[in-house]
């Protein structure tokens, strides 16, 4: 029995939402003829995003966009998910046609089978078990949105495969997507005996062990009230545990310690002041339309988004579906290996971020001036500082495109709608502001969304650097031993 068949369930939650069969006997044809109020409808087909160029990018879209991605949690959570999905498209079509290394042995499928069919099938397969493998929704907005994704997946599906029964190649398509997504779904789930899958890789426990270090000099802490003004309370400290992809363990490119971590150092005391002076609310708010304040918020509203600034890049090169499905496997093997790779080194240091270190009443260090008052521009991500999280996914996202195209100098402009920016009183909330960034080279953007955490208030700078570092070293070793080209 395909896993799939054993979880879809639970996805859709009475009574307010649906009751669902397997997917592999109820298509979503079936579901909309149960559920075609114009609202679910509209939904589903607002949800399906436009074509960018095949049906390999358009379904990363869907999978990584606003509809679906945030069901399964934060950046790591979502790094894992993209990193399966990715896994099962590459694999379905190289057993279709065999151009690459495969993740797992696959069997070879017809050679009339439909690529666009196993596309479909692979992330439908994928996405909808791993939804439903997820905990019950902790409110009925998140319980609608899960019904909302599941929607949009199906219209998705419906759309590529056309109505009417799938005729031969079609079949053979769908065969093909479903058996490489079981393959790999097999690889980190398991048949919980109640019709259902659980995560057997580490990833069902996130935020276990809890933290509990005491405050202390230099020691991450929750952030304090009144920041936004709620207390963040440090998580993900499980994330450290969960199994890589292509990385032999969490530790194999451990960052080494920061200088900074030495808080009566000249070194430390220049990157609290820098934090400090340009990272602060009230300086940012004051200039809300400077260089600083937009770099913050279109890195932090948008811009990390890898896999659409992987779509933007790729778009005009000529790539067809197996070279596009070799690509964002490989980059989200990267971004899913540095997420647990951060944490694990996160958790082993433990240094505070700038909001605890800057309020901390006297650190020991005569060149650092502390502030009860201050408050970062954006708000402070709920684990330690070093080293940063966000460019350690950037570093490994474009440090696979620098190795896939042979280049550094691949050119991108994205625009993102930043989100409201609360301020500090007396100054007024920043509102939703469309911001566009151009980078001539990837290291440019890279550069840039290290310097983008500084801005923001929630990091100090060699954190970022270490990020950066540690990403690219993640992507080297992915790039260089997995999905080879035969």
């Amino acid at each position: 029995m395909r896993l799939l068949a054993l979880a879809v369930g639970r996805v859709l939650h009475p009574p307010q939402d649906i009751a669902m069969n397997s997917p592999h006997t109820l298509s979503a044809r079936s579901l909309r003829a149960r559920a075609c109020t114009p609202l679910a409808v509209a939904l589903a087909l607002c949800s399906v995003l436009p074509a960018y160029a095949d049906s390999v990018t358009d379904w990363n879209a869907l999978a990584s966009g606003p509809t679906v991605a945030p069901r399964f949690g934060g950046p790591q959570q979502q790094s894992r998910v993209m990193a399966i999905v990715s896994l099962s498209v590459h694999d379905a079509l190289n057993s279709i046609q065999s151009r690459y290394n495969t993740y797992r042995p696959v069997a070879s499928a017809p050679g009339n089978a439909s690529p666009d069919a196993a596309v479909a099938a692979a992330n439908r397969t994928a996405l909808l078990a791993m939804l439903d493998a997820l905990p019950p929704p902790p409110t009925p907005a998140e319980g609608t949105a899960r019904a909302n994704a599941v929607l949009a997946i199906n219209a998705a599906y419906d759309a590529a495969i056309g109505p009417g029964a799938p005729d031969a190649s079609e079949a053979a398509g769908i065969a093909a997507g479903e058996s490489a997504a079981d393959t790999l779904l097999a690889l980190r789930y398991a048949d919980n005996g109640s019709g259902g899958l659980t995560p057997t890789d580490g990833s069902g426990t996130p935020n276990l062990p809890a933290y509990s270090l005491p405050p202390s000099v230099g020691v991450h802490q929750p952030t304090p009230a009144p920041e936004f003004p709620a207390v963040t309370t440090p998580a993900f400290m499980g994330w450290a545990f969960v199994t890589p992809f292509a990385v032999t363990s969490a530790a194999q490119f451990h960052s080494p310690p920061g200088k900074i971590f030495k808080v009566n150092s000249a070194k430390y005391a220049s990157e609290y002041n820098l934090v400090k002076s340009i990272g602060d609310a009230r300086v940012r708010g004051a200039l809300p339309n400077s260089p600083p304040s937009d770099i913050a918020r279109f890195w932090a509203g948008g811009g990390l988004d890898w896999n659409g600034n992987v779509r933007i890049i790729a778009i005009n090169r000529g790539l067809d579906r197996w070279q596009n499905a070799r690509l964002f496997a490989l980059v989200n093997m990267s971004l899913a290996d540095a997420a647990i790779t951060n944490i694990a080194d996160k958790y082993q240091y433990n240094f505070w971020r700038p909001v605890t270190a800057i309020r901390w009443p006297d650190d020991g260090n005569p060149f650092t001036k502390s502030d009860a008052t201050w408050r970062p521009f954006l708000q402070t991500p709920p684990y330690p500082d070093y080293p940063c999280a966000s460019t350690t996914l950037t570093g490994a996202a474009a440090q696979t495109m620098r190795r896939f195209f042979k280049s550094d100098a691949l050119t991108f402009t994205r625009t993102v709608n930043a989100p409201i920016a609360p301020l500090p009183a007396p100054l007024v909330d920043l509102p939703v502001k469309a911001i566009t960034r151009s980078y001539p080279s990837l290291s440019t953007a890279e550069q840039e969304q290290a310097m983008a955490r500084v801005y923001s208030g929630i990091h100090f700078t060699e954190g970022c650097l270490a990020g950066l570092k540690a990403g690219n070293k993640v992507a080297d070793w992915v790039f260089g031993h997995q999905l080879q080209a035969k």
